[in-house]
């Protein structure tokens, strides 16, 4: 027997090429054509989830876009830490504190990981999602590193955050 002999043409009469089955393939399509699918309410919901696929994607987009100008802030200096993290633009809300911290100057993962190490906090913990206590530790252990200034109108809101807790 030679090596030409135990190849499978490539035949669509034969039924055990890659487990498919031709009849159920043209089964499967006679029915579209028989009308037994609802085409019509599936491409309703077709053009639906199409606009709402585009929307989600504009959004997604518009967060990336302003997320990625507000590091751009934060690693030349014009934008605090601090102040990002109190008053949680919108932003951020859904970003994780690691990267706030790391598009600082001189900010890596190690020096990233040590400070929320102090908190305890994960890495991948969002700014909309931390709690006021959790806010202000962040903003003393971020002032403690010499990362931030306390300005009297930062020390007023972690205070107002604190008087809250208690």
């Amino acid at each position: 027997m030679t090596a030409t002999a135990t190849i499978v043409p490539a035949d669509s009469r034969h039924s055990d090429t890659a487990g498919i089955q031709p009849q159920q393939r043209s089964n499967d399509s006679r029915q579209a054509s028989d009308g037994l699918a609802p085409e019509r309410g599936s491409r309703a919901c077709s053009g639906e989830a199409q606009r709402q696929y585009m929307r989600a994607l504009e959004r997604a987009n518009e967060v990336r876009m302003a997320r990625a100008e507000l590091k751009r802030k934060v690693a030349a200096g014009t934008v605090d830490v601090a102040q990002i993290v109190v008053n949680c633009p919108w932003e951020a809300e859904s970003m994780a504190v690691a990267d706030l911290l790391t598009s600082q100057r001189r900010w890596g993962q190690t020096r990233c990981r040590k400070l929320l190490a102090r908190v305890p906090m994960s890495e991948r913990k969002t700014l909309g999602s931390m709690t006021d206590r959790q806010r202000s530790t962040l903003v003393r252990l971020l002032a403690e590193a010499g990362a931030c200034e306390l300005t009297g109108e930062l020390t007023a809101s972690l205070d107002v955050g604190s008087l809250a807790l208690a």
